[in-house]
């Protein structure tokens, strides 16, 4: 097809999330780098929001993909047969994170886990009041969208209310606030790397506090680990990271391994109330694709086999040696390799996203820090595409302060 018309259906006919989409056309993908139809070549220091880990076209996950389409791809709504994959990818994730987090619904998506965690938690406790942190992200649908804290998620919040009911957020790191977590309290849904903030990483105790005081009034304690999960952080999980085990954890992103896919996670005694009072307490019709596990499956024995979750806090580092004492760089927050840049400034930063277009990086900034810029590359980058990648970025910082 034409290039040109290309573009112009895209804008016609592909709904739009904002006025003013980057429209790079997406030739073909492979390991850390994108190709535009003119053979223009992207780093993607985006890696889908922390989706591609496993790096763009993995052969592992696309011969998983196409073996297990030959087989075959949908048969019944989710939970009524046994599906190979799911069963498979079920017993490998439950074996590879702490006791008792064993029974895994899976899902389409991070926001459908988060909105099945909070059902869940919901119908565990017998309460109806849930906590989240501000600046926190946990999707968009209705129930994802309340928990995104306030005032700042306001500007994305106002247009859809009213939203649930029963919702507090309390403030990330803040060890004053968590006493307003009751025995009222459902569950407290938080990140333990909050991402949408700007890589804002938890405080010494902190997580740990939080799990006590959960403990002490009976509410649930929920990870969204949906951008941390499967690596990033240097750990499989931020959970194992800063060791602290949560009661429910929602995965997404790479945890499709590029396939659309995610679960919450949670012990037996927990999961099982779902199955009664009412039966059916969660519904998924696609959740748990068999083609989606397999690929899941195949990326999450990808980065065991191949050791890449051990080699991600080196590559971090070297990026932050790299770019941390260049003049323009303010401030750079960092777990594993999921990194923000601070530059200080809006206009800096939108300036930055334009410079990185010409010069051939993907990048983005964060849904509450307009001032800084991600980088989150899929973990297989290599040493020398850290280095030759920072090189770009330190020429685009020397432009921006000319």
């Amino acid at each position: 097809m034409n290039h040109t018309i290309l573009r112009k259906q895209f804008l016609a006919h592909v709904a739009q999330t904002s006025p003013e989409p980057m429209l790079v056309e997406v030739e073909r993908a492979e390991g850390s780098f994108f190709y535009t139809p003119e053979g223009k070549r992207y780093y993607d220091l985006v890696a889908g929001v922390s989706v591609s880990n496993v790096g763009h076209a993995n052969p592992e996950v696309v011969r998983a993909v196409q073996e297990q389409a030959a087989r075959y791809m949908h048969v019944m709504v989710y939970g009524e047969l046994v599906e190979t994959p799911q069963v498979a990818y079920a017993a490998k994730i439950a074996s590879l994170l702490p006791a008792p987090l064993e029974s895994v619904y899976f899902v389409n998506s991070g926001a459908e886990a988060v909105e099945g965690a909070l059902k869940l938690a919901k119908r565990y406790t017998g309460r109806t009041e849930l906590i989240s942190m501000r600046r926190a992200y946990h999707g968009s649908t209705h129930g994802a969208m309340t928990m995104m804290g306030t005032p700042e998620g306001e500007e994305w919040k106002a247009a859809f209310r009213p939203l649930l009911p029963d919702v507090q957020a309390i403030e990330f790191n803040d060890f004053a606030q968590l006493g307003r977590i009751t025995r009222r309290t459902a569950c407290v849904l938080v990140e333990p790397v909050q991402g949408e903030a700007g890589v804002r990483l938890p405080a010494a105790g902190y997580l740990e506090a939080l799990r006590r005081r959960c403990d002490e009034v009976g509410a649930l304690l929920v990870f969204d680990e949906i951008q941390t999960g499967l690596g990033r952080t240097g750990e499989l999980s931020a959970m194992q990271k800063y060791g602290v085990t949560p009661d429910i954890v929602c995965l997404a992103k790479a945890f499709g391994g590029g396939m659309p896919l995610g679960a919450f996670i949670s012990s037996h005694a927990i999961m099982d109330t779902l199955q009664s009072n009412p039966v059916l307490g969660h519904i998924t019709t696609f959740g748990g694709h068999p083609v989606c596990c397999a690929a899941g499956l195949a990326a999450l024995n990808y980065l065991l086999e191949h050791d890449l979750v051990r080699q991600v806090e080196a590559k971090g580092a070297l990026y932050e040696q790299l770019l941390g004492a260049h003049p323009a760089v303010r401030e750079i927050r960092r777990s594993g390799l999921l990194l923000a840049v601070e530059l200080g400034s809006s206009e800096r930063l939108f300036r930055m996203m334009a410079l990185f277009k010409e010069e051939g990086i993907l990048s983005d900034w964060f849904l509450f820090c307009d001032t800084a810029f991600r980088i989150s590359p899929p973990l297989t980058v290599s040493e020398e595409e850290v280095r030759d990648s920072a090189a770009i970025i330190l020429r685009c910082l020397d432009r921006l302060i000319l």
